[in-house]
């Protein structure tokens, strides 16, 4: 059965994507288009998605701890910046 008619996108596909590791419409979207042009199946892909746990939640939540020493990297980065700054300023005067 067709879920995106303006793409010609069928339940099967949504399914094939979900089970590759696509949890949202938006991802699903990026996936095959499907519901980025009327926007009348991201209901539907929505059901088809459900609410159960998404396959790839768990590389999600490992990502996220390199997330946060990147979020330090950036801000020891910064900090570095604001050094080189401050020497040039006071070279300057």
């Amino acid at each position: 059965m067709y879920v995106c008619s303006c793409f010609g996108i069928t339940e099967a596909q949504v399914k094939k994507h979900a089970d590759a590791g696509a949890c949202t419409p938006r991802q699903i979207a990026s996936a095959c288009k499907a519901g980025t042009d009327c926007g009348g199946c991201v209901r539907r892909i929505q059901a088809l998605l459900g609410r159960g746990d998404c396959p790839r939640r768990e590389l999600l939540d490992q990502r996220q701890e390199p997330a946060a020493d990147s979020l330090a990297h950036q801000g020891a980065a910064a900090a570095l910046v604001d050094t080189i700054r401050d020497v040039r300023l006071s070279d300057a005067a």
